[in-house]
């Protein structure tokens, strides 16, 4: 498996060799705070290449870390090179190390490739310092396939070394940035540092893990800061930076990769924001893994973070908003009334202010209510800037300018619209009873299909969510008019609205046939009317025959007439004959002024 890696990276890398020539050295961890660094490791070379010895390289080697008393580790990052394309699966202390993040170069005028690895160890090497293990054994860099393509020109190496940031309260305060990437210097290396603020220049200090430097080439290789060439003579003279050496031991015998730091205190001056470092050398293949550098620089880092947007209140543009603004990252006090702005939308809705002083490492606790203004949208993005005067202009100079702002999307509540209802009409069944169906009313009220909606018989029933109307489809009701209250929900609020429930007189059914034959089963004895007597209390009826004369008359005191006459002049024990008779029934209703008249027939 680990043959097949190390080809699947061969071929990655040829694929890119003709358009790569490394990696841009840039910041990978800032730390601010009581820290400072330190290298170890230690080269696979058995001596600086090109002295014509054996072309051979070894797998392993040792090297032990060595710190105060009171010094924590914070972090540790090992960093492992050598000539052809990579082994990425390494070992530290017989624990496997598989490499995070890889880089890779190509030498311009060979043409040969060269790699370097990186992994976290932060807390292997914490739990060995932390049992009194000082000694790192570091194996399984395999190179000895591929080292022979190097020994022609000089530059086969192989080497490993862990950066080592930790902090002790008895430092002063600094910033410490960790650069990495893989570049060889007659790419010409210029890395600016800003947001700097140097009050003590005392102690600074930069410091580079290399690789394949030799000693006896110095041609031009210089390292400067702000222009100033720099040294470490007799270890590291100004013209040869690289050159084999470790200025943490002293040792000229680390062939072919520098674990080298250099003081700068007479390079940085009080005051400086900036400064600038330039390496460059005349012949020496000399490839740059990673620059750590130290100063005292004292400023604050102001950072903000939302905590929580709540107290929504429905159809309410209010809202609560739970803040805290950090001063963690930093090497100084963030002053008192540092301005925090608050944008929605990117609109400025509101300013702010720190309250108190905030030391490193403290933070403030804020909450504010928002009024968000009408013209930004019901859904909108909050955005808390510190250190903003309101136009995205900071008054307060810190290490990161970068950091400033947290964001949070909002939605505003708001009940949900909703369709007015027509009241519904039904007949009246007799006594004022009527049966409903109104369950479409539960798609047509929504505006929103993923509303819900609910019928209720009061308004505080509705408001309550309690004793809902369970059949909408065949609801009874026994006086008119009856309000229906509708409750309309979504996710977080709610609309009611009504409608009426309206019991009407429709007009009756009359039953024109009359078979007066006395018969048992009963059917049309009489002039039956649907409803008269039960809903159209105050009717009369009247019955002529055919000569318009008037026979018989009747209301809700009187049965429905069975062929009987009771006025005018009558035979036959007032038993009418069979024939066509004419029907006149005055309803005396409001909503039915109008007689029903027609004709009706009687048999016997």
């Amino acid at each position: 498996m680990v043959q097949k890696l190390r080809f699947l990276f061969f071929v990655l890398f040829l694929s890119l060799a003709t358009t790569v020539s490394g990696q841009d050295i840039s910041l990978y961890q800032q730390f601010n705070g009581r820290y400072d660094f330190v290298f170890f490791g230690n080269t696979l070379n058995q001596m600086e290449n090109g002295l014509g010895g054996d072309c051979t390289i070894n797998t392993g080697s040792s090297a032990t870390l060595n710190l105060n008393p009171g010094d924590v580790i914070e972090k540790a990052y090992l960093y492992w090179a050598g000539s052809g394309t990579g082994d990425f699966d390494v070992k530290l202390n017989t624990e496997q190390i598989i490499a995070e993040r890889t880089f890779a170069v190509t030498q311009s005028t060979s043409g040969l490739p060269f790699f370097s690895a990186f992994a976290d160890v932060t807390q292997k090497v914490q739990l060995a310092h932390d049992s009194g293990n000082m000694n790192y054994d570091f194996s399984d860099l395999d190179l000895t396939a591929v080292i022979g393509n190097y020994c022609g020109n000089a530059t086969n190496f192989g080497g490993w070394a862990i950066i080592v940031v930790y902090k002790n309260p008895s430092l002063p305060l600094n910033q410490l940035n960790v650069y990495d990437g893989l570049q060889y210097v007659p790419d010409s290396i210029n890395i600016t540092l800003s947001n700097l603020n140097v009050i003590d220049n005392v102690d600074a200090k930069i410091g580079f893990l290399a690789w394949e430097g030799d000693q006896f080439l110095s041609i031009d290789e210089t390292l400067r800061i702000n222009g100033n060439p720099i040294g470490n003579p007799p270890l590291n003279p100004v013209n040869n930076a690289f050159n084999g050496t470790n200025s943490f031991t002293g040792s000229t015998t680390l062939y072919n990769m520098d674990l080298d730091v250099y003081n700068v205190q007479n390079n940085i001056n009080i005051g400086d924001t900036s400064a600038l470092i330039q390496l460059s050398s005349g012949r020496d293949f000399v490839m740059i893994n990673s620059i750590v550098t130290k100063f005292n620089s004292q400023l604050p880092d102001a950072t903000v973070v939302i905590d929580n947007v709540g107290n929504y209140q429905c159809d309410s543009r209010e809202i609560t908003v739970d803040y805290t603004v950090f001063n963690v990252n930093s090497t100084d006090p963030l002053p008192a009334s540092t301005p925090i702005a608050v944008y929605a939308d990117g609109i400025l809705i509101k300013m702010l202010n720190t309250s108190v002083i905030l030391d490193v490492g403290e933070s403030e606790i804020g909450q504010i209510i928002l009024l968000i203004p009408d013209g930004i949208p019901l859904n909108f993005d909050l955005q808390f800037v510190v250190d903003d005067n309101g136009t995205g202009v900071g008054i307060v100079t810190e290490l990161n300018e970068n950091n400033n702002s947290d964001s949070s999307p909002v939605s505003l509540w708001v009940s949900p619209t909703f369709n007015v209802l027509e009241n519904k009409e039904g007949c009246n069944l007799g006594f004022g009873r009527a049966v409903f169906d109104f369950s479409a009313y539960e798609g047509a009220v929504k505006i929103d299909q993923t509303d819900v909606v609910r019928f209720y018989t009061t308004l505080e029933d509705a408001e309550n969510e309690v004793n809902p109307i369970l059949n909408p489809t065949n609801f009874t009701v026994f006086s008119t008019p009856v309000p229906i209250f509708v409750r309309i929900d979504n996710e977080h609020c709610f609309s009611i609205t009504s409608f009426l429930l309206i019991v009407k007189n429709c007009p009756p059914v009359v039953y024109n046939f009359v078979s007066a034959d006395n018969d048992s089963q009963g059917y049309n004895n009489s002039f039956h009317v649907d409803g008269l007597y039960t809903i159209f209390l105050n009717f009369k009826t009247s019955i002529y025959n055919r000569w318009g004369v008037l026979v018989w008359t009747g209301d809700h005191s009187a049965p429905e007439w069975d062929g009987y006459a009771s006025k005018g002049l009558v035979l036959d024990n007032n038993q009418m004959p069979a024939g066509t008779y004419y029907y006149v029934i005055e309803l005396n209703d409001p909503e039915n002024p109008k007689p029903l008249t027609g004709f009706l027939y009687l048999t016997r």
